[in-house]
């Protein structure tokens, strides 16, 4: 059986030029798997599906090795379960000579394979690393002018402290609160919470006095 692997690394990213490419490689495919998530590791839901499917004699398409994953020891480690353990062949698109099927009995072309594999496996994992020390570098730039990250602070409601009396003293319900407040339940908790420790620390300090 021939089989086929697509991954982008989130889910606003779209898969159709991979898509495309696997489907005009000339190569009939008895389902193409497809992931949204990183390629830290293999852990991915339909990738795991896929390696249950693979047995001994079937080929599986990729169209780069950076598909497959960007950790340089996981696609090594991965590369030799394919193709030592369950016994399938790969093909990758743009990299024709890493294809298993052309170097079974062929040592000069193994090796030359095994030295792409490789070469590749290195530069998917370093160009990962290169991606995060950009992203650290822009966040930390954009902290540097004053961009903030994160969801904007709630404004607590005028009415906050009425409503959590109120409910404190059971004169409504959880229900009527959130109705009142306009807060998510959580929300409403939290700063409840708050107003109530507030409260118990000046009814402390009056005591005090």
């Amino acid at each position: 059986m021939n089989y086929a692997y697509a991954r982008v690394s989130s889910k606003d990213q779209n898969l159709s030029r991979q898509l495309n490419a696997l489907k005009n490689c000339d190569i009939g495919f008895k389902k193409i798997y497809c992931d949204k998530e990183s390629g830290v590791n293999f852990e991915r839901a339909n990738y795991k599906q896929l390696i249950k499917k693979l047995r001994y004699g079937d080929l599986l398409v990729i169209t780069s090795i950076d598909r497959l994953g960007r950790n340089y020891d996981c696609i090594q480690r991965e590369w030799k379960r394919i193709t030592k353990s369950i016994g399938a062949d790969i093909y990758v698109l743009d990299m024709p000579l890493l294809d298993t099927r052309c170097h079974e009995k062929n040592l000069v072309g193994k090796l030359i394979a095994d030295i792409v594999l490789e070469l590749l496996s290195f530069v998917a994992e370093h160009e990962r690393e290169n991606i995060r020390s950009r992203q650290a570098e822009g966040i930390e730039a954009a902290k540097l002018r004053g961009v903030k990250f994160g969801r904007p602070p709630l404004n607590c409601p005028d009415n906050f402290n009425e409503i959590a009396d109120a409910y404190l003293e059971r004169s409504i319900n959880l229900r009527e609160a959130l109705q009142a407040t306009e807060m998510k339940r959580s929300t409403f908790y939290t700063y409840l919470q708050k107003y109530s420790d507030n409260k118990y620390k000046k009814a402390n300090n009056n005591t005090a006095l």
